[in-house]
């Protein structure tokens, strides 16, 4: 199969209690460049803990794009660079952050 016409289905949770299910294909065309400002939409999921899933990112090649920071009242939020420029961030509730 051509690359770009693989892809990859991905589940998430169970039938009982379903996740965030969707896919995974190769990108279709040049990555963004170095130090470009965010044109597209960034795909921000919830979890449970910010620390662990940056933690988890980076180790499996990730870099850091923006830091964990509070958004007051609603939770901790942190951005990640995966391995070919695209941007994605977690987000953690937690009503006590400040």
């Amino acid at each position: 199969m051509p690359k770009e016409n693989r892809y990859w289905l991905v589940t998430t949770g169970s039938r009982e209690e379903p996740g965030i299910n969707g896919g995974i294909l190769f990108r279709r065309g040049a990555p963004p460049s170095e130090g470009q400002a965010v044109n597209a939409y960034v795909c921000t999921i919830g979890v449970a803990s910010v620390d662990e899933c940056v933690d988890n990112a980076v180790g499996a090649g990730a870099r850091v794009a923006l830091p964990k920071m509070a958004i007051k009242g609603v939770g901790w939020l942190a951005y990640c660079k995966d391995p070919e420029g695209n941007i994605f961030g977690v987000m953690q509730d937690d009503e006590k952050a400040e």
